[in-house]
């Protein structure tokens, strides 16, 4: 959805600009009055400024000057209309929440809050100034949340249309892909009685061996005699690019369930579902299980510090000197320091985005090197890594977050249109 939650992309244009300069000396007049409210030439101009300065680090022409004029304008006035609807409503930023938006793009930059308004004064922005600026934002996608959210309804019918639409796709292997397991029993050309039994007896014992717990992927290591790497998987790829056999054998098959034996003119094949998607979409999730140690900056220790100190015990648990869960139980800020950190296992959105994707990244057993994120600095360690299948209350909410996303905008737009519409609009910019 469109919403204005550009404030990080809006206001990194401000760290990051050369000049900002506020306006000139005789060059300001009013270019627009939305509610009677000015918009004065200077306001256009650092927008248009912020806006080339965006673009260019993005690589991305930037469109002729009237042109650009122009989409900024028409902009700020949707803004400007959605401001005024919003402190019409009542809606505030409390002076917590102003706070935690800062440190956020303190963190997003590498930098704390200390020096990101260092940064901005630097180039001529002041901090009112730049605060103003954040509030208004916020004020904006609060409104917006709060709008598109009371119209953007999805009932239980339509869920259920929907995802039998995308079982019925899954019939289909132009479709769908899949990652099997291969469990691989060969037999030698034109076979006798007495080996197909020798083979099926084999086959019997080993679903025994699955029935009793052991490992579909310890098995394949054990006695497939095809490759034996990564648990036996052929690699996720579309299904009609398997043998028919593998794909009939598997078609009913939840994620993680083993197929009967199947028998082809080599031999006889156990087949594992490692992961289904249809039209790209898979039924499956990869949950991390990872610990961490926490240090909150303040007034007694810096970021700088943090992360310095957080290095340190990095190179000591590496070396072997000390142990994790000891220095998460001395130090750590977070409420897993009782744990020694731990976090168990979690799903993807569970953490912010900053740390999610270093958690993600880690091989088994690895600890990154100390990261910021909005909550302070942390020492990441992966202990385990898996693939489970979605539950159907977790279907259910992916399929009905599809279709909600795929009417966003369109309700944005004409939500938009409409508070644009109510509202008085002069454009006096001459040009």
């Amino acid at each position: 959805m469109k919403l204005h939650l550009l404030i990080f992309s809006l206001l990194f244009a401000v760290i990051s600009a050369n000049t900002l300069a506020q306006s000139t000396a005789g060059s300001d007049y009013i270019v627009a009055l939305v509610n009677s409210e000015p918009i004065t030439n200077a306001e256009l101009e650092l927008q248009i400024e912020q806006v080339i300065e965006n673009r260019s680090r993005q690589n991305l022409a930037v469109p002729p000057a009237a042109e650009l004029r122009a989409a900024v304008l028409d902009r700020m006035i949707n803004d400007r209309t959605q401001l005024q609807l919003a402190k019409e409503y009542g809606i505030r930023v409390d002076a917590a929440a102003l706070d935690q938006a800062e440190a956020n793009i303190a963190a997003q930059n590498q930098i704390d809050v200390a020096q990101l308004r260092a940064s901005l004064e630097k180039r001529g922005k002041s901090i009112a100034s730049f605060r103003q600026q954040l509030r208004d934002q916020l004020l904006i996608t609060r409104i917006q949340e709060r709008e598109i959210d009371a119209r953007l309804k999805v009932s239980d019918a339509e869920i259920e249309t929907a995802l039998a639409a995308r079982q019925l796709a899954a019939k289909d292997p132009l479709n769908q892909e899949i990652n099997l397991g291969h469990l691989f029993i060969a037999l030698p050309e034109n076979p006798g009685q007495a080996v197909v039994a020798q083979a099926q007896e084999l086959n019997r014992k080993i679903l025994a061996r699955l029935g009793s717990g052991e490992s579909f992927e310890a098995l394949v290591q054990e006695l497939s005699a095809a490759d034996r790497n990564n648990g036996g998987q052929l690699g996720l790829r579309r299904a009609d690019r398997y043998p028919p056999l593998f794909v009939t054998a598997t078609q009913a098959l939840a994620v993680g369930a083993v197929s009967q034996w199947v028998r082809s003119d080599a031999g006889f094949h156990l087949l594992k579902l490692i992961e289904r998607r249809v039209n790209g979409l898979s039924d499956t999730m990869v949950q991390h299980h990872g610990r961490h140690i926490l240090l909150r900056p303040d007034a007694s220790l810096t970021q700088a510090q943090a992360l310095a100190r957080l290095a340190q015990v990095r190179e000591s648990i590496v070396a072997g000197s000390t142990r994790f869960e000891l220095q998460a139980q001395a130090i750590s800020q977070d409420s897993s320091a009782s744990q020694g950190g731990d976090l168990g296992w979690a799903t993807p959105g569970m953490f912010v985005p900053e740390f999610e994707q270093v958690l993600s990244n880690l091989r088994e057993g690895e600890i990154a090197l100390p990261i910021v994120s909005r909550f302070g600095v942390h020492l990441i360690q992966l202990l385990e890594r898996r693939t489970v299948a979605l539950t159907p209350a977790q279907l259910r909410e992916r399929e009905r977050n599809i279709l909600r996303a795929k009417r966003a905008d369109e309700i944005f737009e004409t939500w938009s249109r409409e508070v644009r519409d109510r509202a008085f609009v002069e454009i006096r910019d001459p040009g």
